[in-house]
């Protein structure tokens, strides 16, 4: 529990993004912190952000700032209490908590609970990583509401209460420039339901060894799902949950068909047509089409290699058999191992070229040529270089008459701070670019 404020407690918000503004918004008006002196502590504002946490009574670290800087750890050992905006969220929520954790899919899953328990008629919230900050929401809640909060391995690393209802997507190694290693990214994920009580519930991707073995940590009752099919397994997550919350099959059905997708996941964001001649061909041929795929929110070699997959041959309903794959990949390394992309690659059997760009681009490169089916790569300086070496790759590979779809996807595999904001950043600019190519 977080004590309550005296007169001159001193507090610090470590991070001043998202987060960090709108918990300084609520402690602000929250009579519990009336009287507290409130500190922002952000690189952005002084390089020396960090000096002297020991000054402070109370520090509320924000996601993006990593629990395990030696300057948070020595201030811990000297006493200093740490919470933040989600501790903060738990010990005021008077409503059921439906937390979604994973490595992949935490958005969406997330997203399609929320639409389907909303078509349900129910008082549900979304919050946390996506829709609103948690803390704006609570003046909103009450027993009856649901809230459904997306949770990150930041948020989770020292939370010391579970969600009622904890969902644990696919887990696999992620973020491994700031947890110390894959040990402490899993403990961290546990949280979400290392502390639930007999009465609660986790679900989990049974499938998913990493999955199952965080589930083993819940008192509350386990609910195993299987999903082997990567392009559903959301849905199916989603759909669940929803029914265990007593939404109606054809509601659940409705939402699930009406569902096309979110931002910066496999978007299709632009359909080129191309008319050609060929040398056995007198005629033109209009049937070539160049497809553009946002799928910036892909930050790991599991994601990026889930996106070539789902191009392969027979993978996409009613699509042609013969459609080859570009991609666009690199970004901000966090210490991975991209040998799941690499695999992935030579499973699809037709990505006929690989371009890397960004910080990591020759780590990629160096794994994607061990073996012995080595792909075509190309390097690119920046996003706009890469888009256009891969459109003008694929205006030579649309004069082989067999080809008829070649899709172009952006996913990085990698986050995106060496040169953008956020992955959202990369998205929106990639989506810029792709609108102005010319025909």
């Amino acid at each position: 529990m977080i004590p309550r404020a005296r007169h001159n407690m001193n507090i610090a918000i470590l991070g001043f993004a998202r987060e960090g503004r709108s918990l300084l918004k609520f402690l602000k008006k929250a009579p519990k912190f009336k009287g507290a002196k409130i500190t922002i502590l952000d690189k952005k504002l002084n390089k020396n952000y960090l000096h002297r946490l020991d000054r402070f009574d109370l520090l509320f670290r924000s996601p993006g700032i990593p629990y395990n800087l030696p300057e948070i750890q020595q201030a811990i050992k000297g006493g200093l209490k740490i919470s933040s905006a989600t501790k903060l969220f738990f010990d005021l929520c008077p409503a059921k908590v439906i937390g979604v954790t994973g490595t992949k899919g935490k958005g969406t899953t997330s997203t399609l609970i929320y639409k389907i328990l909303k078509e349900a008629d129910k008082d549900v919230y979304l919050a946390g990583n996506i829709g609103k900050p948690a803390l704006n929401i609570l003046p909103e809640l009450s027993k009856k509401s649901l809230v459904i909060l997306e949770l990150s391995s930041f948020q989770l690393q020292d939370l010391k209460k579970s969600p009622t209802i904890a969902i644990v997507l696919d887990i696999f190694p992620d973020h491994l420039d700031s947890h110390k290693n894959m040990r402490e990214y899993l403990a961290a994920k546990t949280n979400i339901c290392a502390h639930q009580t007999k009465k609660d519930v986790v679900f989990y991707f049974k499938n998913n060894p990493l999955s199952q073995k965080m589930a083993l940590h819940s008192r509350g009752r386990h609910i195993p799902i299987s999903a082997p099919d990567n392009l559903s397994k959301n849905k199916i997550m989603a759909a669940t949950v929803a029914a265990h919350l007593n939404c109606s099959r054809a509601t659940i059905d409705r939402v699930i068909k009406n569902f096309h997708g979110m931002k910066h996941r496999l978007e299709l964001i632009r359909n080129i047509k191309i008319s050609r001649t060929t040398k056995q061909h007198s005629g033109i041929l209009n049937n070539m089409r160049v497809l553009f795929y946002d799928d910036s929110a892909s930050t790991n070699p599991q994601t990026a290699a889930v996106a070539v997959l789902s191009f392969a041959p027979n993978k996409l309903t009613n699509s042609p058999t013969n459609q080859l794959t570009i991609l666009i990949a690199g970004g901000k390394d966090k210490n991975l191992n991209y040998t799941p992309l690499a695999k992935a690659i030579k499973k699809s059997g037709n990505v006929k070229l690989v371009i890397l760009f960004g910080e990591n681009k020759i780590k990629i490169k160096k794994t994607l040529e061990t073996g012995d089916q080595k792909p075509n790569i190309k390097l690119a300086k920046n996003l706009k270089s890469a888009v256009d070496l891969a459109y003008q790759s694929a205006r030579k590979l649309s004069n082989q008459p067999t080809n008829q779809l070649i899709n172009i996807i952006l996913s990085s595999g990698a986050a995106s701070f060496d040169m953008f904001k956020d992955y959202a950043d990369r998205g929106q600019q990639f989506k810029k670019i792709v609108k102005k190519i010319a025909r």
